[in-house]
């Protein structure tokens, strides 16, 4: 049973009374009688005793008893601090010497030409050069007004759909999180025909609007109408046969995003501090791009020869495509930087939510997740999400290559590379949520969060295979239900073929906002894996409800605990 200690209090990650064995060797025993009954599956045997394992006495973290870390954090991975923020300085300080040092005959490259008299590039004469400025900009007036006639109502119409989409987002998110907490079996089951539904109603719509109009039915034959029909009802078929093969894990997954939904909702201030994380990253984001246009102009003008013609050129200095690679390199490995924060920050408040002794939200507990992602643990987000960038990096490098280099060699090394970037993917996994929780380095947290999951045997790759493809089929029919609305309403101002065009700009924000949603629900879910985990590693009870849908994953028989052998549980 979990201890009466006050949810402030600190809790050491190292427990100096924890016993010499893990605490799963013993039978869990929880406060009340659970809602199913743990009989062991087979005799448990023998316990092994810790002193006869030579390997015991090197290992520190064997018998460490988990929990989360309210004490001071040390900072761990500074190295890799270190590197990123030399990453950084050496933008930032290039970009602004890419500023001082830039040629402001960049932008007058047209007014140059080949003087044959000095063998070198000349302005032409002040006349001239506002003669021809004064045609460019009329000629470019002329275009801006054309167009801006021509699609003056779409693009209105555009910006308004899009600003109200973005209003009706708020409440669309709190009402779909509110539906998930209290209704989540109705709302999903509800949810279900529509994944089909929909698609068949736009497969069937376009075909037949595409076959009625002449202009669409002369450029689009009916043959490949016809392709294009049936590879869309293909793929739902797919889809279908998904849900058929998985129907039977839908009962555990809906209470899995019930239990997630609920501890989301305890912590409503991540709708706010996410956002605004991301808003930074923008930010951090605008001075880099204005160093990368500066640096276009560091450079001079030269003269080439073609063909017998001489022309003027612009000619970049040396340095500017390293710089390029450099910023590049950087506003990535910034980005993924930023997903590992916010994942940390989520991860950091929900545990903090979860080990709490009482009902409520531990206060600042927001706070002291942000101070710990910039703070102690600032390095490991930094390595985390460097691993991420290599990893999408070599895998992108990888599929182009898959066309490039055919052959037996090409497809050994696909195959080789692969199955390093899924180890890497592998051992990434539940590795932030842990480093959240504990404050560990990332390589203690990736080791300790594998052996937590073998110990009780649970899987330490998935939580639920079918969660996340659930919650993109929710959000799927709920923006497509909205694109409809739109376009109906549009297309009662006879607004023609741009009613569809409005409708699909409205269908994408959506989509986007709702993906934030669902990527934050995803993190909760994997974060009360994680902190359910500890609970079993322990023998406690923080929060029964999780314990009573958790309960009923599947065991992993994959893992075996190696220090102690426990007798698996029967769920």
């Amino acid at each position: 049973m979990g201890s009466t200690e006050e949810p402030n209090r600190p809790i050491p990650l190292y427990d100096s009374s924890s016993p010499s064995q893990p605490l799963l060797s013993k039978p869990i025993s929880f406060p009340s009688s659970p809602p199913h009954p743990l009989p062991p599956l087979e005799d448990p045997p023998p316990l092994a005793n810790p002193s006869d394992n030579p390997e015991s006495d090197s290992d520190p973290t064997q018998y460490l008893q988990i929990a989360y870390n309210y004490t001071h954090r040390p900072f761990k991975d500074l190295p890799f601090l270190f590197l990123f923020l030399l990453f950084v300085l050496c933008t930032f300080g290039f970009g602004i010497f890419s500023i001082f040092n830039r040629n402001t005959n960049y932008s007058n490259l047209s007014s140059f030409s080949y003087d044959s008299n000095s063998t070198s590039c000349t302005e032409a004469s002040l006349s001239n050069s506002n003669n021809s400025l004064s045609v460019s900009l009329s000629v470019f007036a002329n275009w801006v007004f054309f167009n801006s006639s021509l699609s003056s109502s779409i693009s209105n119409a555009s910006i308004w759909a899009l600003v109200i989409t973005l209003i009706l987002s708020v409440p669309i998110c709190f009402l779909l999180l509110l539906l998930l907490k209290r209704y989540t079996k109705h709302l999903v089951y509800v949810m279900l025909p529509f994944f089909i539904v929909i698609p068949i109603f736009f497969n069937v719509y376009w075909f037949v609007a595409c076959t009625v109009s002449s202009t669409c039915n002369e450029n689009f034959p009916l043959l490949y109408r016809i392709l294009v029909l049936v590879f869309v009802f293909c793929i739902i078929g797919v889809i279908v046969w998904i849900f058929v093969v998985n129907w039977h894990r839908i009962e555990l997954t809906v209470q899995i995003i019930g239990v997630a939904s609920d501890a989301l909702s305890r912590n409503l201030g991540l709708f706010l501090v996410l956002p605004c994380l991301t808003l930074g990253l923008v930010v951090y984001y605008a001075p880099i791009v204005l160093f990368l246009v500066f640096a276009r102009q560091n450079g001079k003008i030269v003269v080439k020869e073609s063909s017998g013609v001489y022309s003027c050129k612009w000619k970049q200095d040396g340095w500017v495509p390293a710089y390029y690679a450099l910023a590049i390199l950087t506003m990535l490995w910034s980005l993924a930087i930023m997903v590992e924060a916010q994942a940390f920050v989520i991860s950091g408040t929900i545990a903090q939510w979860y080990f709490s002794k009482e009902d409520g939200t531990p206060r600042r507990s927001i706070r002291s997740s942000l101070r710990n992602a910039f703070g102690p643990s600032s390095g490991t987000i930094c390595l985390s999400g460097l691993l991420i960038f290599v990893v999408r990096v070599v895998r992108a490098a990888v599929d182009s290559a898959r066309q490039d280099a055919p052959g037996m060699v090409n497809l050994i090394l696909r195959c080789c590379v692969n199955a390093l970037l899924s180890a890497v993917d592998f051992l990434n996994k539940f590795t932030i949520n842990f480093v959240a929780i504990t404050g560990e380095s990332y390589c203690t947290s990736a080791r300790m969060t594998y052996e937590l999951l073998k110990r009780n045997l649970l899987s330490a790759v998935f939580v639920e295979t079918i969660s996340s493809r659930l919650l993109a089929g929710i959000i799927f029919v709920i923006s497509a239900i909205y694109a409809i609305v739109v376009c109906a309403i549009l297309n009662a101002t006879h607004l023609g073929v741009g009613s569809y065009i409005v409708a699909a700009l409205a269908w994408v924000l959506l989509i986007v906002v709702l993906g934030f949603f669902i990527h934050l629900l995803d993190d909760v879910i994997e974060t009360v894996y994680v902190c359910y985990a500890i609970d079993r590693d322990r023998g406690e009870v923080c929060k029964q409800d999780v314990h009573e849908v958790y309960v009923h994953l599947p065991i992993s028989r994959n893992h075996r605990p190696s220090l102690v052998h426990t007798p698996p549980l029967s769920v």
